[in-house]
């Protein structure tokens, strides 16, 4: 039974996919939450460096020496570029941009000069191919499961764990680093191991899915995340869910449209993405054009309010509290004047005698409330 479904191929490539993007998206939340995000970018290329050289030292194309190596080479790009902002002469932006193309050349160049008969490359790197994940396996308790989803389950308990026994540690150090420095959190040491499960996960997935579809795994789905809720737990799941959803949407349409199946995984997070951007609760920029426009409106019923209370105890109200007044006075068109006196009347705040309109209590009530604070303002 249990063989049958490592057996399976779209099962074994979904869930390699699917592993990849919740190990992703457990770390990746906290850098796009830090404003790190582009660091995956440079870490998921600079380990090329750090393969080259571990295969160069012991002849080993995977294993755990070639994770602990790929973390190191991490930690190098990192430390590297901080070493360079520290300087002052350049952003932190421009010392990414500067430190990792010089460790990926490096690896690169190793690679072609002492590794050229080595199933190591820069397309496998950059892109992997997660159509063949069940191609190489290895013997479990007397089961083949395919490599890749042995690796990723691994890297994806590790990474899941640290979150959850640092959450407390993470939350504080990520939204007040200053706080967590006081209270003796140690916000650089839990950076620098966040930065080296990036580096470990990385290194997991580059064989199966590539560093593209990687970095779109780390940055993505927390990002869309971040447009749906502002509660940490809550992100962090919804991104796991969209990685998720992701995987399987991605190889459904890729094997539909006989596309790259990474490729596919990648465009269904940006998807996911635009979704989040357009129909996000908060952020979401139907949202905020609906919130635009209830102020708006509310607005208008707010100036008809304190418009009739200005003139309500003078000797020009029959004048200045009709309709046509409001067409004049707040210059507004016949057919916005009578939308925003149908606005008013419904919501009891005024009410119509003849051609006069008076406020209700509640009205009355709005408007002092509206004009009060100016009132302050002027008597000082």
């Amino acid at each position: 039974m249990l063989q049958a479904a490592f057996s399976n191929i779209p099962a074994m490539i979904v869930l390699t996919g699917a592993l990849v993007g919740i190990a992703a998206s457990l770390v990746g939340t906290f850098l796009v939450l830090r404003r790190n995000a582009m660091l995956s970018d440079a870490i998921s290329h600079s380990i090329v460096f750090g393969i080259v050289v571990v295969w160069l030292l012991t002849h080993q194309q995977s294993g755990p020496v070639q994770i602990i190596g790929a973390a190191l080479t991490g930690l190098l790009t990192v430390f590297l570029t901080e070493l360079l902002v520290s300087s002052r002469k350049v952003k932190n932006d421009a010392a990414i941009g500067l430190v990792f193309p010089v460790l990926f050349a490096l690896g690169v160049l190793l690679l072609n000069l002492y590794a050229r008969d080595v199933h190591i490359d820069t397309h496998t790197v950059l892109l992997g191919e997660i159509g063949f994940v069940w191609l190489k396996t290895v013997g479990i308790f007397g089961l083949d499961v395919p490599q890749a989803v042995v690796w990723m389950s691994v890297i994806t308990l590790v990474n899941a764990a640290f979150v959850i026994f640092f959450f407390k540690e993470l939350k504080l150090t990520t939204f007040d680093p200053q706080l967590a420095q006081a209270l003796g959190f140690a916000p650089t040491v839990l950076f620098y191991a966040l930065l080296a499960l990036t580096s470990i996960t990385a290194v997991g997935a580059f064989d199966a899915v590539g560093a593209v579809l990687f970095i779109a795994f780390v940055i993505i789905p927390p990002a869309a995340a971040y447009l749906l809720t502002d509660r940490l737990v809550a992100m962090l799941v919804i991104a796991a869910l969209i990685a998720i959803a992701s995987s399987v949407g991605g190889y459904v349409l890729a094997v539909h449209l006989d596309v790259s199946i990474g490729g596919m995984m990648a465009v269904m997070t940006g998807a996911f993405l635009a979704v989040a951007f357009l129909f996000g609760p908060r952020y979401g920029l139907v949202a905020q054009a609906y919130r635009s426009w209830t102020q708006r409106y509310a607005d208008e019923v707010r100036a008809l309010v304190v418009h009739l209370y200005d003139h309500e105890d003078t000797a020009a109200r029959d004048e200045e509290n009709v309709t046509t007044a409001l067409r004049e006075h707040l210059s507004w068109a016949p057919h916005k004047a009578s939308a925003v006196l149908a606005r008013g009347l419904s919501q009891g705040l005024i009410l119509r005698e003849g051609k006069v309109l008076h406020l209700t209590n509640r009205g009355r009530d709005a408007a002092h409330d509206l004009l009060e604070p100016w009132r302050r303002y002027r008597t000082g």
